[in-house]
């Protein structure tokens, strides 16, 4: 049954103290099904409903003040004025895409919140800053997508767990609790990796003591690079450009021959399998279905060839492959899947935030000029 239209929240939040900024915390799942009416700006907010989960995955509509979702639930409302700028954004980014307007919603969304630099500050305020923006990015999001789309956007369930709430914002109805899960164990898999690029971008930015909306600003600029954050859908892209279980091997085999990468195969840490991978075939496999069955099939041929073409190099699946399948299983569109990567992943960012501002030290690494001469030398001191 359709509920009734609901605004985004339309007055400014301040201290937004009583959150958790963990995906992996949501651990529950939704089982009904609800479509909503897109949303008349302007309305308030309805009361806070908080959620705890039972063994069997299903909401249960009762308070919890210790819940993760009760926690999260508030900072999911965005303040008005970053409300208000969000048709913008979308609308200049409708070839870049949300991450694009992203990076300008955070920017305001700390302006609104007034954080100030982690430097200046103890730990549990830039806690309480981390926080808030972990809990806003599936909102702004979900909100430049649907904008972009010509949609309004969801309000934010105070009720639903994170994944859940997510897909409800994403596609306006409540999803079942197959999918919700799926999505859920594709962000805990992918919270944090070690100091890859966007984290040890995110780092280096904390150690100058800038604030949390800005390190954050700097993590998503770096996840936007295509050889980064932009391998789930390119990876589903394959399997649509190899179309046929007879031309997997002729289309591998040229594009490995021609110099071509396979986008979803190798890792620059990995020399087995990445477990992350194996983790997302399984749930790939769950819902099986053809899609899935020419996934496994692409992925034993791909590796036989690779081992042929380029021997000893153990390139294997990576997380992007079989993520793509799931989120495409899951029916988000192709050009959310690095932003669903990013809801996920702003939250391992956030935690080495923390963990960096701890330590006031700046990051500043010596670099040594390797070009060409000086034309004469230098004179001596």
């Amino acid at each position: 049954m359709g509920t009734r239209p609901r605004a985004l929240l339309s007055t400014p939040r301040g201290d937004r103290s009583n959150r958790s900024g963990s995906a992996a915390a949501a651990a529950t799942t939704a089982t009904r099904s609800r479509s909503v009416e897109p949303l008349c700006p302007g309305r308030a907010a309805t009361a806070r409903r908080a959620a705890a989960s039972d063994s069997g995955g299903a909401v249960k509509r009762t308070p919890g003040l210790s819940s993760p979702v009760h926690r999260t639930a508030g900072p999911r409302h965005l303040p008005a004025e970053v409300r208000a700028a969000l048709p913008a954004l979308a609308r200049a980014g409708t070839v870049s895409g949300p991450l694009a307007g992203l990076r300008s919603a955070l920017s305001l969304l700390g302006a609104s919140v007034g954080l100030r630099p982690v430097y200046d500050i103890p730990a549990e305020r830039r806690r309480e800053g981390a926080l808030a923006l972990c809990a806003a990015v599936p909102t702004l999001l979900t909100a430049l997508h649907r904008l972009g789309q010509g949609l309004e956007p969801v309000e934010p369930r105070d009720d639903l767990p994170f994944a859940a709430n997510y897909l409800y914002m994403l596609t306006g109805t409540e999803p079942d609790a197959a999918r919700a899960s799926a999505v859920e164990r594709y962000l805990i898999s992918t919270i944090d990796h070690g100091f890859n690029a966007s984290t040890f971008t995110a780092r280096v930015v904390a150690s100058t003591g800038a604030d949390v909306a800005a390190c954050l600003v700097a993590a998503v600029g770096a996840l936007s690079g295509p050889l980064h954050g932009g391998a789930p859908s390119r990876a589903l892209d394959t399997l649509d450009a190899i179309g046929t279980p007879d031309r997997i091997d002729s289309w591998i085999r040229g594009q490995v021959l021609g110099g071509g990468r396979i986008m979803g195969f190798g890792h620059p840490v990995y020399r087995t399998e990445d477990p992350r991978s194996r983790l997302l075939r399984s749930i790939a496999q769950e819902f099986g279905g053809p899609l899935v069955d020419f996934a496994v099939e692409v992925e034993q041929r791909v590796e036989a060839i690779l081992a042929e073409l380029k021997p000893g190099r153990e390139l294997h699946t990576n997380v992007e492959f079989y993520a793509g399948v799931v989120m495409e299983l899951c029916g988000l569109p192709r050009e959310m899947f690095t932003p669903t990567f990013c809801a996920a992943r702003v939250v391992g960012w956030s935690a080495n935030i923390l963990e960096q501002a701890a330590d006031s030290k700046i990051i500043r690494p010596a670099a040594r000029y390797t070009g060409t001469p000086p034309p004469q030398p230098v004179p001596p001191a």
